[in-house]
């Protein structure tokens, strides 16, 4: 994994944490932000089990923290907009198999780096409707040294909300593996994209 992708997950991973500290009891609300809310409160409840602090349960807790991401990011939604154009380019047994690979280099590093969060402080400034059916929610976490803007991108699909970007300090998690991708197909095949990706998350 870059550094940039490093970064990015890490805060992204920062994010979701914080939004537990500052609403430690949201409950799913059907609007974006309880949304987003609730599924953060979940995190906080698997962090926080004494039955998962020995490092033997690190798997456990791993998985755990996986299946909430499922239900938390749409990551066909996700995969979709992060090829773009790109997207019409593979079979559908390719695109099948490239939301499987990109989601689980996604939430391997969401669960190896959540494990080390830190006590920041975030507060929400507004909901700003994008499409009839996709919400940006804003917020910002306050920190000694400056302020950072998040931003969560929620779709509206089968009657409930789900993230499927997000924007830290202006760069969202879309654009930033957009770029990497779209310079892999620009002279490689899918298949060459794929295989990167088996090597990433060790299915090669």
């Amino acid at each position: 994994m870059s550094f940039q992708e490093e970064a990015m997950i890490n805060c992204i991973v920062r994010i979701t944490f914080i939004l537990c500290l500052i609403f430690p009891g949201s409950a799913f609300a059907g609007v974006p932000l309880e949304t987003v809310k609730g599924y953060a409160d979940k995190v906080l409840d698997v962090l926080r089990d004494p039955a998962l602090k020995a490092e033997a349960a690190k798997k456990t807790k791993k998985d755990k923290l996986r299946a909430i991401s499922e239900k938390m990011f749409d990551f066909t939604e996700l995969s979709k907009r992060t090829l773009a154009q790109n997207w019409s380019k593979f079979n559908p047994e390719q695109q099948k198999e490239f939301v499987e690979l990109y989601t689980s280099l996604l939430e391997d590093a969401y669960a190896n780096k959540i494990m080390a969060y830190t006590d920041e402080k975030m507060v929400f400034s507004t909901e700003v409707a994008l499409t009839e059916k996709t919400v940006e929610v804003r917020s910002t976490v306050l920190r000694k040294n400056g302020d950072i803007p998040i931003y969560y991108r929620v779709i509206m699909k089968d009657g409930s909300w789900r993230v499927y970007d997000v924007v830290v300090e202006g760069v969202s998690l879309i654009s930033n593996y957009r770029s990497q991708f779209r310079e892999i197909l620009a002279n490689k095949t899918p298949e060459s994209l794929l295989e990167t990706l088996r090597k990433k998350v060790g299915k090669a």
